[in-house]
């Protein structure tokens, strides 16, 4: 099935489908998007079986503030699709996916952890990089980029969140 058979197919299910560079991406509210993956699982003309990444973008000030991508691919009939989600930047809140697609334990645990979205349900969310008494999520924009003075001959190079613009 060609990306442009695969995207008319998900018209007639989803309201927002997108085809841009033979790539198709759906666009659903949070609370489908287990729903979401189980139909496009479960329908045999797409047998979309495999939850090959889950990530998430930041974009302070956006509304919604965080996207989260979920790629599928069948591997059956060899297509992909996208689908995604957003999250209010308040209180990040999803439906977790790995009691459906194991794959997105550590993937949903990661998010949590270096974006603080939260995933509802899922069966062991807590940090799975940084230690458990960090505070904050490193990968947020607003979040402080740190570091610490380096010496070279001659000349000392500030941290990044100190140095100033040129």
């Amino acid at each position: 099935m060609s990306p442009e058979d695969l995207a008319e197919a998900l018209q007639g299910r989803f309201a927002d489908v997108g085809l841009a560079r033979g790539e198709v991406t759906v666009l659903v509210e949070a609370g489908a998007v287990p729903e979401t993956l189980l139909w496009l699982r479960q329908h045999p003309d797409l047998a979309f079986d495999l939850l090959a990444c889950v990530s998430a973008t930041d974009g302070p000030g956006a509304d919604p503030r965080f996207w989260l991508t979920y790629e599928m691919r069948s591997m059956q009939h060899h297509h992909r699709v996208r689908v995604k989600t957003g999250a209010s930047g308040t209180d990040p809140r999803l439906p977790s996916v790995a009691p459906v697609f194991p794959t997105a334990d550590w993937q949903e645990r990661e998010i949590y952890d270096l974006y603080g979205v939260v995933f509802e349900g899922h069966p062991n969310l807590h940090r799975i990089l940084l230690p458990e008494d960090w505070e904050g999520h490193p990968l947020r924009k607003d979040e402080e980029l740190g570091g610490v003075p380096t010496w070279y001959v001659g000349a000392r190079v500030p941290p990044v969140d100190q140095r100033g613009m040129a």
